[in-house]
């Protein structure tokens, strides 16, 4: 028996939900269809209209009051990312919902709650985990040829002025909310789950034209017992000098260093090293020295993999969505389990929560 096609309504036609979401979902006629979308803008409703047939709507709730979809893809603004959730899965909807889920954590377990109650799915939209770079990652850290993880370096940003909505805290904006969920969501899977972060974070915001929320942030995750790795993130729209690679991960057999297109990793057996004994004091006037069997790998993105991306701190292949919305077609249509467990996004929410309150910047006007 043929599986159903899923009528999709979007709620947002920006950056996200435009390019992103109704440009995957396009490509996919077998599994989903656009039936419905909101926008404030009428520019946006229009193309909407045209280019995929939708009916439209200035305003989200008019479209979750209309029915008439199953799936409802929150791409609004932030500010909408809770009560638009809540009313759509309270409307009976699935939802798949943007980044960042929530502002808190009390949010986002009403929200979890909402759709347990309702029997429904709820998904959350975390395109950079399902990268090729970071799968592999991922996999060269879990082999244990580089030993022990001891500590990781991650820098996301570049040099750039900013003078739209994600620049004020009144629409929770800032570096730590628009990027931070990527850098954070990817950092908390090689942290590992099984530990819980102790985080320090420092915000700080200079935005020339009026903006309020952070444009600069670094974030620190460790592990007092020392047993998950040291995790620093750096977020920055004042790079004007990249800071080596985007990863830089150490080890105690070598490391690894890359990003999104290419990664390199060198590693030596202990087994196959050479066997020391302790020195008391230094021996001939000399520190230690040795020759280590070092082999060294590389990784490169395919031209398959290396197909048109979106994103400004990241280049987000088409991998994301691909992945995350056939995962959720099957979780939909016959019960599967979700690409990205919301336990674990959980984790996210609370590690962004504390990083603001450890940081209220002053706000302006």
């Amino acid at each position: 028996m043929p599986h159903p096609v899923l009528r999709v309504a979007i709620g947002g036609q920006g950056r996200s939900g435009y390019s992103i979401h109704a440009q995957w979902l396009r490509q996919i006629p077998q599994k989903y269809r656009i039936v419905a979308v909101a926008d404030a803008l009428p520019e946006r409703r229009e193309d909407a209209s045209r280019e995929f047939g939708a009916r439209t709507y200035a305003d989200w709730s008019d479209l979750l009051a209309d029915d008439g979809f199953d799936l409802f893809v929150n791409a609004l603004p932030t500010p909408f990312h809770v009560p638009a959730t809540l009313a759509a899965l309270e409307a009976g909807k699935h939802v798949l919902c943007e980044k960042p889920m929530a502002d808190r954590l009390e949010n986002f377990d009403r929200m979890v709650d909402a759709a347990h109650r309702n029997g429904l799915v709820l998904s959350p939209f975390q395109n950079n985990r399902p990268q090729p770079f970071f799968e592999k990652m991922q996999e060269i850290l879990a082999s244990g040829v580089i030993g022990k993880i001891v500590y990781i370096r991650s820098t996301w940003g570049n040099f750039a002025r900013r003078w739209d909505w994600q620049t004020l805290q009144k629409n929770m904006g800032g570096g730590l909310r628009n990027t931070g969920p990527h850098a954070i969501d990817q950092a908390l899977a090689l942290f590992g789950y099984d530990r819980t972060p102790h985080v320090f974070c420092r915000m700080d915001c200079n935005n020339p034209f009026g903006g309020d929320a952070d444009d600069h942030c670094t974030v620190t995750l460790y592990d007092p017992e020392r047993i998950a790795p040291q995790i620093d993130i750096l977020v920055s729209g004042y790079m004007a000098y990249p800071q080596g690679d985007m990863y830089t991960v150490y080890g105690t057999y070598g490391g690894l260093s890359g990003g999104f297109d290419t990664l390199r990793w060198k590693y030596f057996d202990p087994l196959r090293a050479p066997k020391q004994e302790m020195w008391g004091w230094s021996v001939d006037q000399q520190y230690p020295q040795e020759e280590l069997p070092w082999e060294e790998r590389t990784w490169s993105l395919t031209e398959e993999q290396n197909r048109p991306a979106s994103g400004y701190t990241l280049r987000s292949l088409q991998s994301g969505p691909e992945k995350i919305y056939e995962n959720l077609y099957d979780v939909i249509t016959e019960g599967g389990t979700l690409l990205i467990p919301l336990e674990q996004v959980r984790v996210q929410i609370a590690v962004l929560e504390e990083c603001l309150r450890q940081n209220p910047l002053p706000v302006s006007g």
